[in-house]
């Protein structure tokens, strides 16, 4: 999400403080994340949208927003959502037939929405996506797929039981340079490799203070729904504007540069090694900060078969990784050039990639490599691949089991940072062997009425 999104609240009584946009909503009763079905008469088959096309419900129209819905106009909205009543009355101009509300528990209530794009801040997606997947609806949403790590292996639970099509938002996922990099790898390219590096330049800005003043509130927000199942906060736009770049350095509603951009960076590892649960994680990085994000990490995660996958952001990142890639790759390219990447080390060469280049080192090695037939069919493209897997035709490639695994695995590199030491991770039951009290981070506390229930 960027600086305006909405979002749902689930409670096992009548709702209080409606928008005025849902104010009949009062007389319902939501339970849990049980139950999706929730208005009267409502039930788990959808009505077809016109002309054959899925029926969208938007969630969180402005900003990323925004950008995801270009992705699917092409079918019929029927649901503008936002917690920015300004946002909606601009994007409702070019969709004039689109209902709106600042309250998404009104999308995933309406049975005549088929799927919903999900665009809102970290600590919202899970709730959304569980609540849609539970009534039956189709699921776009944003990365990173969770908040915290059990939220990200519960997003694959739910995903599991096979009823939805879904699909993260790791769009490079569908671009030739990522494809072009695993059919590299996987065809042997470098040999077997043992090692991953991914890094990018972003770093966190200094928060401070920790709690803002209380600002009188900004009638076009809908604060309470902003807030969500995070704790409460009196009103002040420092929380909000300015969009992913601002709240995201906040534990309380994002997951700082890792939990972004890893989620599109580390996906190229994590495809081309064919990954999925690591054995140990270790991040090294500045003291942790119970409110802020670290402006730099060097996380290392261990998986079976020796396979190292290291990563590296913030200026401190950015100079242990070039001192370790440069010398790998001598004079065939700088790597400090390089704000995101991905270095494959192989037995027998190093790939270096990004979003729009792939270099084998040594160059010399190289030259007459004969390099591999495509065997990675050219996406139908990332929003499309998800729409097609909505009509039942194919899979989408960034599923939540995929993307769960991927963003389970990421953020196990923050509980890293904040535990303070390295953690040996069990997988398959869910828990650090090696200490206790790091497993608590594992997931948070909900605001009273927005837990996520079983």
């Amino acid at each position: 999400m960027e600086n305006s999104q909405c979002f749902a609240e689930f409670t096992l009584k009548p709702l209080k403080s409606m928008n005025p946009e849902s104010s009949h909503l009062s007389r319902r009763k939501f339970v849990g994340f049980g139950l999706a079905a929730v208005a009267a008469g409502t039930t788990s088959s959808r009505a077809q949208s016109p002309n054959s096309k899925l029926s969208m419900g938007i969630i969180g129209s402005g900003g990323r927003g925004g950008a995801n819905l270009n992705g699917v106009k092409g079918e019929h909205i029927h649901t503008l959502c936002d917690i920015n009543r300004n946002t909606l009355a601009a994007v409702q101009k070019r969709f004039k037939d689109a209902k709106t509300t600042t309250d998404w528990r009104e999308v995933v209530a309406d049975p005549k929405i088929d799927a919903v794009v999900i665009s809102t801040a970290d600590h919202h997606h899970a709730p959304a996506a569980i609540a849609a997947m539970r009534a039956g609806k189709h699921v776009y949403c944003e990365k990173p797929l969770a908040h915290t790590v059990q939220e990200a292996r519960w997003m694959q639970e739910e995903y599991a039981k096979g009823k939805v099509a879904t699909q993260m938002g790791t769009q490079i996922h569908a671009g030739g340079s990522y494809r072009r990099a695993v059919e590299l790898i996987k065809a042997g390219a470098i040999g077997k490799v043992k090692e991953a590096h991914v890094w990018c330049s972003r770093s966190i800005n200094a928060v401070n203070p920790s709690v803002l003043e209380s600002k009188p509130a900004d009638d076009f927000i809908d604060w309470d729904v902003w807030l969500g199942p995070a704790a409460d906060r009196a009103y002040n736009q420092g929380y909000w504007k300015g969009g992913n770049l601002n709240w995201n350095r906040r534990w309380e509603f994002g997951n700082g540069v890792l939990g972004d951009m890893g989620s599109h960076l580390i996906d190229l590892a994590w495809w081309a090694l064919d990954l999925r649960h690591p054995t140990a994680v270790k991040s090294e990085g500045p003291a942790a900060d119970p409110i802020a994000a670290p402006p730099w990490q060097e996380v290392t995660w261990q998986h079976p078969n020796d396979v190292t996958v290291k990563w590296y952001h913030g200026p401190e990142g950015m100079r242990r990784r070039s001192d370790l890639i440069q010398p790998l790759v001598g004079g065939d390219t700088k790597i400090s050039k390089w704000g995101i990447g991905v270095a494959f080390v192989g037995e027998d060469g190093v790939l270096v990639s990004d979003y729009g280049k792939n270099i084998l080192s040594p160059s010399d090695k190289f030259k007459d490599y004969k390099r591999p037939e495509q065997s990675i069919e050219k996406s139908l493209g990332h929003y499309n691949e998800w729409l097609a897997a909505c009509r039942g035709e194919g899979k989408s490639l960034c599923n939540f089991d995929y993307s769960g695994t991927l963003i389970e695995h990421n953020l196990l590199g923050n509980v890293a940072h904040r535990a303070g030491k390295a953690l040996k991770w069990d997988a398959k039951n869910f828990k650090f062997t090696n200490d206790e009290a790091a497993n608590k981070l594992l997931t948070k506390s909900y605001r009273k009425g927005w837990e996520i229930k079983g």
